[in-house]
């Protein structure tokens, strides 16, 4: 695909996209997330972790109102279902880890997209809002999902209700983030975190994904079942053969990713 609203650049077993609106905060458009899609199901197959980021000072605005001509044309149900799901859920089942790099705003569907990622960093600039009540709507693009799972049912609710804007050390401190990063060291730091999981026991990571996940819907007996079961594919790994071998020998691993 001939990337217009992004870029994807991939580089040693990093794969950086990078949504390229700066001009409209990077909103959200159809082709933009049509693209989206496509290169995470491209990467995936190419590199060992992904980063998304958004080009100049913000990440993502969120919808993009005017795509439709005017918001009484949008039609929304649609947008969702046909667009915005695909686009999540790629990025949810992304088989490799994913790094939401939050330069700046991350608003609406923005600020969801972000999460949908396995770790957010974010720069000391950077910010988080639910701004759909602002407009007459409920959090879309899985904000419904994501956020009382990583910051708790209360602040899930007060973040969407009063749609407040939400520091990058706020959404730290209170789980909705991995970490927020100072401005002056935030590339240097994502690179870093990208460059570390690129090195490291994919197949692990895949499995560790599986594992987290489930366990919001398992009881502790299921939960230790599938600990096992994954445990079992991860030990049959050319990487554990690898990371014990090198545990004895006192040296760093070289993994291969699988």
């Amino acid at each position: 695909m001939d990337y217009q609203a992004i870029t994807l650049v991939i580089r040693n077993s990093v794969a950086v996209i990078t949504l390229n609106r700066p001009a409209l905060m990077n909103a959200l458009n159809t082709q933009m997330r049509a693209e989206i899609t496509h290169a995470v199901k491209s990467a995936e197959k190419e590199a060992r972790v992904l980063i998304m980021t958004g080009a100049g000072k913000s990440f993502c605005s969120g919808q993009d109102l005017g795509d439709a001509g005017s918001a009484a044309s949008l039609d929304l149900e649609r947008t969702l279902r046909d667009e915005y799901v695909p686009m999540l859920k790629a990025i949810f089942d992304c088989r490799i880890p994913t790094i939401a790099a939050v330069n700046g705003a991350a608003a609406g569907a923005g600020a969801n997209l972000a999460l949908a990622c396995d770790v957010v960093i974010a720069s000391d600039a950077a910010y988080f809002v639910q701004a759909f009540t602002r407009i007459g709507l409920i959090p879309d693009a899985g904000g419904t999902y994501w956020l009382p799972r990583q910051m708790g049912a209360a602040r899930a609710m007060g973040a969407a209700l009063f749609a407040d804007k939400i520091t990058a050390r706020q959404a730290a401190d209170w789980g909705m983030i991995y970490e927020t990063v100072p401005d002056e060291d935030f590339l240097e730091h994502v690179q870093q975190r990208g460059a570390h999981l690129a090195q490291g026991p994919t197949v692990a990571y895949r499995q560790l994904k599986k594992a987290i996940r489930a366990s919001f819907d398992n009881d502790l007996d299921a939960q230790l079942a599938l600990e096992a079961k994954l445990q079992g594919r991860c030990g049959q790994t050319r990487d554990f053969q690898e990371g014990v071998v090198a545990f004895l020998e006192k040296r760093p691993a070289r993994y291969e990713g699988r």
